[in-house]
């Protein structure tokens, strides 16, 4: 447990260092999304009884939690190819459970901060959900430490940070703009439903649009993402035992 919180705390050090700045690149893209899709059909587009504004910002908190904690990898891979910190985690007596907990929770963290920007610049645009759902946090949390744990699994296998921004590229950046954040899934072919339906954050864009319009919660999606985050764990823990050798 104590390696678990060295390695959070080094973690928050960090964000603590640069957090105005992180910040400020939270908050520049989900105000461009508002700008350019909010005020060009906020308000003639209706969803489902919403209008496409308050559709939006569940999708973008989806989108935004999922590239914030996937982000960690960066982080991680900073650290292991210009610091050599990893290599000064394997001299030290943390086992890898708690090496991967500290880095997947510290994605997670990051991530929630950039979900409660997207709530305050929401609110600034005039949009109130239901944002107290116990439902809201969790979901976020749990797609969050999908992604997070799923980072470290691949900042341990990539060669280069080149190659870790080429995954974002190719695999998170397709996945935010196709699991329901911007659009209905339902409208899409039944082909492409069933592909998209596999997709750890359609499941989460659901759970978070249906708790901010205070509607049923999918228990299967729930369990989905609790499995995928289990799952993603488990080989996160398994790489970077590899990786130790």
């Amino acid at each position: 447990m104590h390696g678990f919180i060295a390695v959070y705390y080094r973690e928050l050090l960090i964000l603590k260092r640069r957090f105005f700045k992180i910040i400020a690149s939270m908050s520049v893209s989900p105000l461009l999304y508002l700008i350019a899709f909010g005020y060009a059909m906020g308000g003639s587009v209706v969803i489902n009884g919403h209008t496409y504004t308050e559709f939006l910002i569940p999708g973008l908190i989806a989108m935004s939690t999922m590239t914030r904690a996937f982000a960690i990898g960066s982080e991680i891979n900073i650290a292991r190819f210009y610091w050599h910190i990893f290599e000064e985690f394997q001299a030290s007596p943390i086992n890898n459970w708690s090496y991967v907990l500290g880095e997947t929770i510290a994605g997670v963290t990051r991530a929630m901060i950039s979900a409660l920007i997207i709530v305050l610049v929401g609110l600034g645009f005039g949009v109130s959900l239901l944002y107290e759902s116990p439902f809201f946090w969790f979901s976020i949390f749990l797609n969050a430490f999908v992604f997070s744990s799923l980072a470290v699994a691949l900042a341990m296998l990539v060669k280069s940070h080149a190659d870790q921004a080429m995954l974002t590229n190719f695999v998170i950046t397709p996945m935010g703009f196709l699991g329901g954040t911007f659009f209905p899934v339902e409208k899409l072919p039944l082909w492409a439903q069933k592909f998209i339906c596999m997709l750890p954050i359609t499941h989460a864009s659901k759970l978070i649009r249906a708790s901010v319009f205070g509607k049923p919660i999918s228990y299967f999606s729930l369990l989905y993402l609790l499995i995928m985050g289990i799952i993603s764990f488990g080989i996160a823990v398994s790489v970077v035992d590899k990786a130790k050798d």
